[in-house]
């Protein structure tokens, strides 16, 4: 069956990214003081007027320790550099010759190592933040219904980054070098997603058309449900955003990858 091929590239991707468990315990470390810092910037804000801002401190710190533990799942800068090598070095010749569709190959791969990172790494993150006094720890979900719509908006919200990310791997076709792309893409990206800033502390006519975007329909939505900011009509707009955007950015994805491989020019190898 020809979905076979492709998972058989999930779990060999999926297996040797759980290899890397030194790494995970240094990027576990690392997450808990950034959280922490985070944190506490956060309170010094909260201390000088409270009633000033859109989220409550309790689901601050549970956006961030969220957004903490499911970290790999999120950040666009990690991506994997065997692409843009291959690519730039021509070695994507050996990936043409096989029979598989080179999008959705890339696509699962991706997939599989971002969420080995996350497995590695979130669960340490999840067990300490629960059991930090309130409300610096992390809160429960509403009700069950909230946790159900969490987990799908997760799962949505990771294909919707990966799709984005397919997008800077397939512009390196056209490019000499896709340092330049990807840096100025990685940028824009982590601000206008909610990394940097949860997107409800920003200015509402500039939160109110990035919340349309599709880097909006990364993290921002599942980590806003799950700390119960986001709710009623506005969780139903964004749940359907998210998969409008998945929608279009694989399909212009997929587009993009035919368009490159009619004439491909192999630097190298």
């Amino acid at each position: 069956m020809e979905y076979r091929k492709y998972t058989a590239f999930f779990r060999l991707q999926f297996s040797m990214g759980l290899q890397y468990r030194t790494a995970a315990f240094a990027g576990i470390v690392t997450q808990f003081v950034w959280g922490i810092l985070e944190i506490l910037m956060f309170r010094a804000f909260y201390q000088t007027d409270a009633s000033g801002f859109p989220m409550t401190f309790a689901a601050a710190s549970t956006y961030v320790w969220m957004q903490q533990a499911f970290l790999a799942l999120f950040m666009p800068w990690m991506m994997d550099n065997e692409i843009f090598s291959n690519i730039r070095d021509g070695n994507v010749s050996y990936e043409l010759c096989r029979p598989v569709d080179l999008y959705q190959m890339w696509f699962v791969k991706n997939l599989a190592s971002r969420l080995a990172r996350a497995v590695l790494r979130c669960m340490p993150i999840l067990v300490v933040a629960a059991f930090l006094p309130y409300p610096y720890g992390m809160t429960a979900p509403a009700d069950l219904t909230s946790f159900l719509l969490f987990l799908f908006t997760l799962m949505t919200g990771l294909a919707v980054t990966v799709a984005i990310c397919m997008l800077i791997y397939i512009s390196a076709f056209f490019t000499l070098s896709p340092d330049g792309i990807r840096m100025a893409a990685l940028c824009v990206i982590e601000f206008l997603s909610g990394a940097v800033i949860p997107l409800p502390f920003l200015p509402d006519n500039m939160r109110k058309l990035i919340s349309l975007l599709p880097f909006a329909s990364m993290q921002n939505v599942p980590l806003r449900i799950y700390s119960c900011d986001l709710s009623g009509s506005s969780m139903q707009h964004a749940v359907c955003l998210q998969l409008i955007w998945l929608l279009l950015l694989v399909t212009a994805g997929r587009q993009l990858t035919v368009l490159a491989l009619r004439k491909v020019t192999l630097q190298g190898g």
